[in-house]
């Protein structure tokens, strides 16, 4: 979410300048040293995936409205990006990669400051705080916002907005804690989800809605399984179908985790929840956005950090590769629930 200090309670950013200014003095927000852990969702099970930690790629840039970054959408193969700031612009551009598929490059073509439906330009804040980034088969960008809590479409970004009608729950979300996550279906459906909720609002507490626009109304088909420590921050459709979900969870001064979850989608359910990964603290920075691909070897899921716009903070792309084990569930079937697994190991590439 937008970290301006004006928006964001000071005990919450105290906490998170402090987390990420004990990893600086402690050898840096760095990558991963070898021997980092990350515990990994599949144990060795017919019906488990593989991941695989392709690494991770510091990506820095002395714009002065550079980072932020709260969501991320790549192309199908993963040669071009847009990534959304949560002051409410959006840069877009290429992605270079080695022999082995790692990231060593990113460069960008262009950047806009989004506007409202009226043609002004969004300033950060109440108004401006992009979250979520979706962009449909049309080439259409659709943003998620939080502040004033709202879906727009932009058939391009240096041109208005397009409103997208709101649903009427968008009015109970919490001060920031709204619209983090956006995705949209192969037959353009939005999904959304809020990144806190109310208890009263969920009915027993064990879960949060997903909200979906299709046909230019708003429904709650799914429910998202609640866990008290994660919330929800970014979301995306993958090319097998399912919903890959992030979730954040911070620590204070031992900082962020992070984890994706996978769920097949039918018309009015998710299937059971997948964990896929799960980080140890202070691993990575403060990942919030996700994109998920195909490389020709497996999914390929490549997750952006929010670095708050703080010098001790980084903004990190990490990648993973998910490959499906010989006999696994096909991508319309819910798969088990996995296990854990003993954590894998990586080193990171040099910046």
């Amino acid at each position: 979410a937008e970290r301006d200090a004006a928006r964001m309670p000071r005990p919450r950013r105290t906490l998170i300048a402090a987390a990420a200014g004990l990893a600086w003095l402690a050898g840096g927000p760095a990558l991963p040293p070898a021997g980092a852990g990350i515990a990994a969702a599949a144990a060795p099970a017919a019906e488990a995936p593989i991941v695989e930690p392709l690494g991770a790629f510091v990506w820095r840039n002395s714009d002065e409205d550079f980072g932020g970054f709260s969501g991320l959408e790549l192309s199908d193969d993963g040669s071009r990006y847009w990534a959304l700031s949560d002051r409410g612009t959006l840069r877009w551009g290429s992605i270079d990669r080695d022999g082995q598929g790692r990231i060593v490059r990113l460069t960008t073509a262009g950047s806009a400051r989004l506007q409202d439906s009226r043609g002004r330009k969004l300033k950060p804040g109440y108004l401006g705080d992009a979250e979520g980034l979706a962009i449909d088969t049309e080439g259409r960008i659709f943003v998620s916002f939080e502040g004033l809590d709202r879906i727009a479409r932009f058939d391009d970004p240096d041109q208005p907005a397009v409103v997208v009608p709101r649903a009427p729950a968008f009015r109970a979300l919490k001060r920031n804690a709204g619209l983090e996550a956006l995705a949209v279906t192969p037959s353009g459906d939005l999904l959304t989800m809020p990144e806190d909720w109310r208890e009263e609002d969920q009915g027993d507490g064990s879960s949060f809605p997903v909200w979906r626009f299709r046909n230019g109304a708003w429904s709650t088909p799914y429910r998202l399984p609640r866990d008290p420590r994660w919330a929800p921050v970014g979301a995306d459709v993958g090319p097998d179908g399912k919903l890959y979900v992030l979730e954040r969870d911070f620590r204070g001064v031992l900082g962020f985790s992070s984890r994706v979850r996978r769920f097949t989608l039918s018309e009015d359910r998710l299937g059971p929840p997948e964990l896929l990964l799960e980080t140890i603290p202070l691993q990575y920075d403060n990942l919030e956005g996700i994109a998920v691909w195909a490389d020709g070897q497996g999914i390929r899921v490549t997750m952006i950090s929010d670095d708050n716009f703080l010098f001790v903070q980084q903004t990190q792309l990490v990648e993973f590769r998910v490959r499906e084990r010989p006999g696994a569930p096909a991508a319309d079937t819910p798969a088990a629930s996995p296990a854990p697994a003993p954590p894998l190991t990586f080193a990171a590439p040099a910046d």
